[in-house]
């Protein structure tokens, strides 16, 4: 038996579920080819691949499509119609009770919800009982090796001293007399991104200056300029990896003020989203230090405890934090008890944001994201500097 997939098996029986059914049509999840190791090719018909708790895994190949699957062990079947395919799944899976797919109750983890709801009615009318394969598509696709954490570290040298830069030439624009906006300081920062081998995946960073600020997602574009001027609060998120397979993204935030003397309620929203971050990073590494579990869902109420008995539980209107990997929106874990209840642990090997925010609309909006890595020894690390104080520009 292929190594990998006895991994993958011994990790089923830990889950105490009978198999994990993988299915792909046109490509629909991506993730199924990743922790597979199957080559992405051509897919025009459903494929099915069963691998069991114990036992030979079982294929499923459309007749059209039949070498698809051809590289994984395991028996082959064959279908041609759909009557077929029907049988042959109640085949494949008869005698098993419990199997894991690509499924979220309630949508709850969307990134890991991916099979279609009349496959997942096809599988139960089998007599199979599905169940979320959330935490086995984190262990096999979400778990960063060595080499990914130092690619993870190296992309955060370069994106901190970009940050720093950025902010510098906000103070050069304006001692010079020359106009700077913030869509012009975001092509900047993405330009830096090229020369420097990194890539953001066209997915550009976010530079916002005082009203903007409190819009989390804000996209500035040629049309909507603000230019910085003296007295501005700004904020800039900037994310990219290297330029290279298997690299891991790098995503920090970090807000300013263009000037000495900053704002009395700057500061003091500034102070609580800090606080809020520190009792989050401190929880999980606390946790980790006494040897016990972790989830996602608790770390976000530890944090966003701290803003609520502020008085601004209202203006942090998104999770804490997510998962990061190959891609800046990863698989694994978030950490998010508002928009869904992430139940996944968090384990060694993984990689994610801690990122409160406060944003009250029309007046200020302020967040602080640091990237935290599990090292496989347990160790909870931070890549790279953490904000402490607003940047006096």
């Amino acid at each position: 038996m292929d190594k990998h997939i006895e991994n993958i098996q011994k990790s089923i029986r830990n889950k105490n579920i009978d198999g994990w059914l993988f299915c792909d049509f046109h490509h629909r999840d991506l993730m199924a080819y990743k922790i597979l190791k199957l080559p992405i090719t051509f897919t025009s018909r459903r494929w099915f691949y069963f691998i069991p708790a114990q036992g030979e895994p079982q294929k499923l190949v459309s007749r059209v499509e039949s070498t698809k699957l051809d590289p994984l062990p395991g028996k082959k079947n064959v279908y041609l119609s759909w009557r077929e395919l029907h049988g042959e799944l109640k085949e494949i899976l008869k005698g098993y009770k419990k199997v894991a797919m690509q499924y979220s109750p309630m949508n709850n983890i969307p990134y890991v919800s991916v099979v279609d709801g009349g496959t997942i009615e096809l599988i139960r009318s089998t007599g199979v009982e599905v169940v979320s394969s959330a935490d086995l598509v984190q262990e096999f696709e979400a778990i960063i090796d060595e080499e990914g954490y130092k690619s993870h570290v190296e992309a955060g040298k370069i994106i901190q001293d970009i940050k720093n830069r950025a902010f510098r030439k906000i103070r050069e624009a304006i001692d010079n007399g020359e106009k700077l906006s913030e869509y012009e300081l975001q092509q900047w920062i993405v330009s830096e991104f090229k020369k420097n081998n990194l890539t953001c995946m066209d997915e550009h960073p976010i530079v916002g200056i005082n009203e903007h600020q409190s819009d989390p997602h804000f996209c500035p574009t040629g049309e909507n300029p603000y230019y910085f001027k003296e007295g501005d609060r700004v904020l800039i998120d900037l994310w990219a990896k290297l330029n290279k397979p298997g690299a891991i993204f790098y995503d920090i935030t970090w807000c300013g003020y263009v000037g000495k003397n900053p704002p009395e309620d700057y500061i003091r929203v500034f102070q609580i989203v800090m606080d809020a971050r520190d009792a989050a990073l401190n929880f999980v590494k606390e946790r980790f230090e006494k040897g016990e579990k972790v989830y996602g869902y608790e770390v976000d109420d530890v944090c966003r405890k701290v803003i609520i008995d502020a008085g601004y539980g209202e203006y942090f209107i998104h999770r804490t934090g997510h998962s990061i990997g190959e891609e800046v929106h990863g698989n694994g874990v978030n950490i998010d008890n508002l928009e869904t209840k992430d139940e996944r642990e968090l384990v060694p090997g993984i990689c994610f944001s801690i990122e409160p925010g406060i944003y009250i609309p029309g007046k200020v909006g302020v967040r602080s994201e640091i990237d935290v890595f599990i090292k496989l020894n347990g160790e909870v690390v931070v890549a790279g500097d953490i904000q402490r104080e607003l940047i006096l520009i």
